[in-house]
Order: C-alpha cells, then sequence, then structure tokens
C-alpha cells in the first residue's frame, strides 16, 4: 500500500507541473484572481470567468490531491511498523514541500505573475520532487549493491550540478519569452535569444557528461547504474529534440507544454542515476533499514 502511495506521490507532483504548465500557456495564470480564494466572494470560480477560471482552479483543485497523497504517505510512514525515521522524514520533507507550493502559487497570483516567482514555483516542484522520489525508492525492494568507483560518484554529483542549472536557466527562457500566463504578466528583462543559447548550451554539455558516464559505467560491469545513464542520456535527447522543434517552430503552447512535462523527467532520471551511484556503505546502510527485507509493505 504504502509504496504505491510513494509512487502515486510522485505522479502526481509531475502531474502538477504539467497543469502549472497548461494554466500558464493557456493564459489563465489569473484566471483566479485572487488567492486563497478564486475570487473575492468565493473559493471556487463561476461560469461567468470562462474556461480560463475553470483551468485555474482545476490545478488549485489538483493541488488539493496532491496535498491529499502527501499526508497520506506521512501518516502510513508514521503507522508503520517499525517505524523508520528516514521513511517519516522524506515523507515529511514532501508535505513541507506541497505546502511551500501552494505558498509560492499564491504569491505568483498575489504579485500578478512575477515571472521569477514564476520560476521559483517551477524549481520548488523539482525540489518537492527529490523528497517524493527518495521516498520511493526507499520503499523499493533491496537489491545488491553496485561497486561505483569515487570519480564516478563525483561525475554523478557533477550530472545533478548541471542539470540543476539547465533547469534553472530554463526558467529564466521561458520568463523572457512569450508565454508569461497572461497578457498583462511582466517579462524577465533578458535578451531571450542570448539566454536560450546559454540554456542549449548547458544541455550540450549534460548530455555529453550523461553519455561519458554510461560508457564509463558500461565498462566497468555497473550494470544497474549503466542502465539508469542509458535512461537519463534517451530523456534529455528527447528532451533536447523538443527544444529545438519548440525554438524553430514558434514556440508552439503544445510543444512547450511536453518540454515541461521532459524536464521534470530529466530531473526524475536524474536522481535515478544518482540513486544508483550511492557508496557501496551508504546502499547497504539503507537496505538494512528498508522494511522491504520482510516483503511486509502494508501499513498496520
Amino acid at each position: 500500500m504504502l509504496p504505491r502511495l510513494a509512487l502515486t506521490s510522485v505522479v502526481a507532483n509531475v502531474a502538477i507541473v504539467v497543469t502549472g504548465g497548461a494554466v500558464r500557456l493557456t493564459d489563465s495564470g489569473l484566471g483566479c484572481p485572487t488567492w486563497p480564494r478564486c475570487t473575492d466572494q468565493s473559493y471556487t470560480a463561476n461560469q461567468e470567468m470562462g474556461i480560463h477560471g475553470a483551468i485555474e482552479f482545476g490545478n488549485r483543485l489538483l493541488g488539493v490531491v496532491v496535498v491529499g497523497v502527501a499526508i497520506a504517505c506521512l501518516v502510513g510512514a508514521l503507522r508503520r511498523r517499525p517505524r523508520q525515521r528516514r521513511l517519516v522524514w522524506l515523507s515529511g520533507a514532501v508535505v513541507f514541500g506541497v505546502f511551500a507550493q501552494i505558498l509560492i502559487g499564491g504569491l505568483t497570483v498575489l504579485t500578478t505573475l512575477n515571472p521569477w516567482l514564476v520560476g521559483v514555483h517551477f524549481l520548488g516542484s523539482m525540489a518537492v520532487l527529490i523528497a517524493a522520489y527518495a521516498f520511493w525508492r526507499a520503499l523499493r525492494a533491496p537489491v545488491t549493491p553496485e561497486a561505483i568507483p569515487g570519480p564516478l560518484r563525483a561525475l554523478g554529483w557533477v550530472i545533478v550540478a548541471v542539470t540543476t542549472a539547465t533547469i534553472t536557466v530554463g526558467t529564466w527562457v521561458t520568463g523572457s519569452g512569450p508565454h508569461a500566463g497572461d497578457h498583462g504578466a511582466a517579462r524577465i528583462d533578458i535578451d531571450a535569444e542570448t539566454i536560450s543559447q546559454v540554456h542549449a548550451d548547458l544541455v550540450f554539455l549534460l548530455i555529453g557528461l550523461s553519455v561519458a558516464a554510461w560508457l564509463a559505467l558500461w565498462g566497468i560491469g555497473a550494470q544497474r547504474a549503466a542502465k539508469a545513464a542509458l535512461v537519463l542520456v534517451a530523456v534529455e535527447l528527447a528532451q533536447g529534440l523538443i527544444g529545438l522543434v519548440q525554438y524553430f517552430t514558434g514556440l508552439p503552447e503544445i510543444l512547450v507544454g511536453a518540454h515541461m512535462l521532459g524536464a521534470s523527467l530529466v530531473w526524475l532520471a536524474t536522481l535515478a542515476l544518482l540513486a544508483n551511484l550511492a557508496d557501496v556503505r551508504f546502499q547497504t546502510r539503507l537496505i538494512d533499514m528498508t522494511p522491504a527485507r520482510s516483503a511486509d509493505y502494508s501499513v498496520k
């Protein structure tokens, strides 16, 4: 039960990124013009607010689902016997992160979609995914750790750093582009073409590092880690292709939305690679702590 809830939490946090993108790409960012209410008189959208109000309110409703799943995971971790402190902390971090995201989202509405806050809101989702993914992974059945040399573990952290930089600069690209979430919203005052080139350069660097990690891991026979690196390369290439096509086709909404989903998938694939590169002693310690050892996944 709890592993399924944990996976649902990961999926829900990716889904909220996608629906948040839909809000922006349909100019529905102020479909509910205030917060925490949708209007000054009501917490829900009404017919007079049209499709924009429905889209924005739908995103807020999904936020309620994300909160509910996160709280259910925390309750499950607290009720699990024997109680695992790490599971409680990770699930608690997801709950904290989701509520923080709600506050940031509210601030973006109250500041009329300030583009810097919108970018922080997106990056906040990536931060929540770290805890959600770690929680889910901690509940998986243990496997025999692979011995990964120190330099390759260090390369994993470099890939995480470059991925973080790539996604961060990507929010600046979006913040300087045409999809503001509302016709009157401000834009980041930077040259869109220049920042897009910086973003592309980081993508090329990231793909190169990921390919190097895959070849090195394949060469030493670390099969699971090599597979994780190959998945990362594949997701990066797909994401890069979407980014290239959207740039040369004038940023159509459907491709921009797919690119936002792709950013979440690249981030998850990066986290998966990092987890597979963990030190043997660390992985062994997690196995010793994992209740999955007894194959009992029930919440008691």
